[in-house]
């Protein structure tokens, strides 16, 4: 029998590489399947979804309700923020006026939604996430929203302005999880295969948490990961965790709530419900009664 070879993208970010390297280093396998990644910045995995680039595709789970009909969206290696997120930095003691220059790092990324709303005057140019720092500290831009490793080891002449956490909370109106990122997978992938390729991945991340010290301690190894042990540690229990390997209820109201926004304020043309658009996983179970 032939080797079926699927592509996952990611981000290159610590939480993305640390739940699916445990498929990389063949701890976690699928029989028949090769499994292979490539690492990108997230705007370009959200782009690159919107275009079918991948079969299986990290995204800003704002970026969801556009590729709908063409992803089923996946219910592990989730990202959500609880008392914590990106966060809006600008040099310390500088006023921000309301039309004020920001740098995000996409126009689909949940940050950006959310920043949308929050700021609607704001003027607003797009950069590679790696890069928004630079631009706020050499005046490029009046502030930038960082992603990812980078709020924990801003420069030390930046000061934050807001937390995106705070925003959330604000027009959500109650103390749901914050949604930032997840997984999607292609529809045109035959159902019987799209539940094991889920139940795959949904394996890689519980294996990663239940082995994350000797994870990490491989990734930093191999240079893979842009911060040291310590940073990891704290950034993986922020974003890789317990609560990333299955969505649960609450993370479900999270979502629709972040849809019932984008929708109310224009962004969506229609309303959607996070727990329609999963794989039917019940199909396994008529298939095989």
């Amino acid at each position: 029998m032939s080797i079926k070879k699927i592509v996952v993208a990611h981000s290159p970010d610590a939480d993305d590489i640390f739940m699916y390297y445990a498929i990389k280093f063949g701890w976690v396998s699928l029989k028949d399947v090769s499994f292979d990644n490539i690492a990108l910045d997230i705007e370009t995995l959200n782009q690159a979804t919107i275009k079918g680039a991948y079969d299986i595709c990290a995204i800003s789970f704002a970026l969801y309700p556009f590729v709908k009909k063409d992803f089923a969206l996946l219910k592990t290696a989730v990202s959500f923020g609880n008392g914590y997120g990106p966060k809006l930095v600008k040099l310390k003691d500088k006023k921000l006026k309301k039309n004020f220059k920001v740098a995000l790092s996409g126009q689909y990324t949940t940050n950006a939604l959310l920043f949308k709303i929050k700021y609607p005057e704001a003027r607003i140019t797009y950069m590679n996430f790696l890069d928004i720092e630079k631009a706020v500290l050499d005046g490029t831009v009046d502030a930038g929203v960082l992603i990812h490793e980078s709020i924990l080891t801003y420069n030390k002449d930046l000061e934050v302005e807001i937390e995106v956490w705070d925003i959330w909370q604000e027009l959500a109106g109650t103390e749901l999880p914050l949604p930032l990122g997840g997984m999607c997978l292609r529809r045109s992938i035959p159902l019987h295969n799209a539940i094991k390729y889920e139940n795959t991945l949904i394996q890689a991340v519980k294996v990663a948490n239940e082995n994350k010290h000797l994870l990490s301690k491989m990734l930093l190894e191999r240079d893979l990961i842009r911060v040291d042990y310590d940073t990891l540690q704290t950034y993986l229990g922020l974003y890789a965790n317990d609560d990333s390997i299955e969505l649960s209820d609450l993370q479900h109201e999270a979502l629709d709530k972040l849809y019932r926004l984008g929708f109310e304020h224009g962004f969506y043309d229609d309303l959607i419900k996070s727990k329609d658009y999963l794989i039917p996983t019940e199909y396994l179970e008529v298939r095989n009664s």
